[in-house]
């Protein structure tokens, strides 16, 4: 009989995929990162407990492309600064991505706010642009010229926050408590230059990014770098306290209650 291919796998090739994905080489990436000063109080209203705010209210976009064989990539997020536990890091809020490979593990692993989007990294000479479309709407552009070089930063751990959990089957609640999972990304740069631009975020219903407003740009960057990164689960976080922030991670909170019609399956 032909191979089954929904069938189990044996340990062998269990490990080997296991095996295989500790062996990658460092992908590198060209992206543009934006970071701005916003309203505090905005700020603070998207941390869900026990994530708390910084000292500044700042937010940053990246926005990159990664050009992998046979399947180029682009992969952005927008977060904000914030700390738990004595450690210092960001929340993102949206993660739009341009194939749905690259959705599955952040979102399933380590419950990252990932969607399919399109994300655009063009650089003309030194005419640089970036977005981050969802629904046909630009959400955050970021247009600007490249001035100059900068000094490339020693290889650095950067720590993000997310919240993994899953809705419960009943309509209410979640299934399970929720935990917050660090997820700790070691990152080396091999190019950095300086980009003097704006910041346009535009309104959308879908990614109210706009809700954060550019009060202030800190810096616009666009540079080449690759990363690695390693999740922990560090606490179980209450049911109760998360539930009203859940609609982040969604266009349409009713949509965790779709199916398919009765009588289709």
């Amino acid at each position: 009989m032909a191979r089954v291919r929904y069938g189990a796998r044996t340990e062998a090739e269990i490990a080997a995929t296991r095996t295989a994905s500790s062996k990658l080489p460092d992908i590198w990436s060209t992206g543009v990162v934006a970071v701005w000063e916003s309203d505090p109080d905005a700020v603070a209203a998207v941390l869900p407990p026990p994530l708390k705010p910084t000292h500044r209210p700042l937010v940053r976009a990246n926005i990159s492309k990664v050009d992998l064989p046979g399947y180029p990539l682009g992969a952005g997020s927008v977060a904000v600064a914030a700390e738990h536990g004595g450690v210092e890091g960001w929340y993102p809020l949206v993660m739009p991505m341009t194939h749905e490979r690259a959705l599955i593990g952040g979102r399933e692993v380590f419950g990252e706010p990932k969607k399919l989007g399109e994300v655009e990294v063009e650089r003309d000479g030194l005419v640089v642009g970036a977005r981050l479309a969802r629904h046909g709407i630009a959400f955050v552009e970021v247009r600007g010229a490249v001035s100059g070089p900068l000094p490339l930063p020693e290889p650095a751990q950067k720590t993000d926050f997310y919240f993994k959990f899953l809705p419960g089957v009943d309509g209410s609640g979640f299934d399970a408590d929720p935990v917050l999972v660090h997820c700790v990304r070691n990152e080396k740069v091999r190019k950095l230059e300086a980009v003097t631009g704006d910041i346009v975020l535009r309104e959308s219903m879908y990614d109210p990014i706009a809700d954060l407003p550019v009060r202030a740009v800190v810096e616009i960057t666009i540079g080449e770098k690759t990363t690695d990164q390693k999740g922990r689960v560090v606490e179980r976080v209450s049911a109760q306290a998360l539930l009203p922030y859940i609609h982040q991670r969604y266009d349409d909170p009713q949509q965790i209650l779709d199916g398919p019609p009765e009588g289709s399956v």
